[in-house]
């Protein structure tokens, strides 16, 4: 008997989906008058769910109404969230959006044809009591001129298009960016794709349009780490900050995967830096700042035994295998 996000979970979920907002509560900062709450999940295979409170091993998808609610519960803390990897057909996405209720909405692309692409599509969740599109939505195509120019530029165009839409809060305009960067065979495949989105948006922020003087960067950048083993910067890190894109330095100490090593200190060439939120901050002659105040920033993680599964593995399919990050602005 299938049953709807909509029905009245069973005592078990209920218990299980509470305890999971409690755990919310003490990591991400609640919504104010005051404060502006960005998030980026890659939420892996974010398409098909199984229509039961509770899944069990061998059943595909494994991802059930349980896993749903409480992605939509991370989800409903943000203003607006960036989504990667949500699926052709979408219904977890749309799931977790009726979940969310009528005062939410949703943007996102169309699917992404090609090997490359996986059949992905990127969305924006938003809570349309806190904020409102200003008018802007639109995808990056490299122009054909540049395409194949030089080996420092992207020689094809992005295997998931690179996606941008405006928002606006009470008197603060701002335009997300958010991206799904090739991850390919080798490290050195993701150069090109980091090099021109940095470059791009450098561009638009120095080009008078008035829809890029607050320009933020979210998603999967498939960045490695930070430093190297020599404790050199990492050339993919490199690539994706060299026109003046930085994060804030407390997404610098967190781990992006539930497969990554928990502890803050572990050696900072073994930190994973996939997911990134990071914008122009003025410096060094790049492009001008973000007007938006900067307070806090973090993760959340899931993994500490909040979402039932057998195993890591199993609890990527049934969550992700990526945390949520978000970031809290000053409006």
């Amino acid at each position: 008997m299938s049953n709807s996000i909509t029905d009245a979970p069973p005592a078990d979920v209920a218990a299980q989906v509470a305890a999971y907002v409690a755990a919310l509560d003490q990591v991400i900062p609640g919504k104010q008058n005051q404060n502006l709450l960005i998030g980026t999940w890659n939420v892996r295979a974010f398409n098909r769910l199984t229509p039961k409170w509770r899944s069990v091993a061998g059943e595909s998808p494994l991802r059930d109404l349980s896993n749903v609610l409480c992605i939509a519960e991370t989800l409903r803390r943000f203003d607006v969230v960036a989504v990667q990897e949500v699926g052709t057909e979408a219904e977890a996405f749309l799931a977790a959006l009726e979940a969310l209720g009528s005062g939410w909405a949703f943007l996102l692309t169309d699917v992404v044809l090609g090997d490359l692409g996986h059949a992905e599509r990127l969305a924006f969740l938003f809570d349309q009591r806190r904020l409102r599109p200003s008018g802007l939505a639109c995808e990056l195509v490299v122009a054909p001129e540049e395409a194949g120019v030089s080996t420092d530029v992207l020689g094809r165009q992005f295997a998931r298009t690179p996606y941008a839409v405006s928002f606006a809060r009470g008197a603060s305009v701002f335009t997300l960016v958010t991206l799904h960067i090739i991850y390919g065979n080798v490290a050195q495949d993701r150069v090109g794709e980091l090099k021109k989105i940095a470059q791009w948006m450098a561009g638009w922020a120095k080009g008078g349009d008035v829809w890029g003087e607050n320009l933020i960067a979210l998603g999967d950048f498939n960045i490695d780490r930070q430093v190297d083993e020599n404790g050199d910067i990492d050339e993919l890190y490199k690539a994706f900050t060299e026109t003046g894109l930085m994060p804030p330095d407390n997404l610098n100490h967190v781990p992006r995967t539930i497969f990554d090593d928990p502890n803050p200190n572990a050696p900072p060439d073994q930190r994973h830096f996939y997911d990134q939120i990071a914008w122009f901050t003025g410096t060094s002659g790049g492009p001008p700042a973000l007007s938006l105040q900067y307070r806090n920033a973090g993760m959340f993680d899931f993994a500490s035994g909040l979402v039932p599964a057998d195993n890591t593995n199993q609890l990527s399919f049934r969550m992700s295998d990526h945390f949520p990050l978000w970031v809290e602005f000053d409006v």
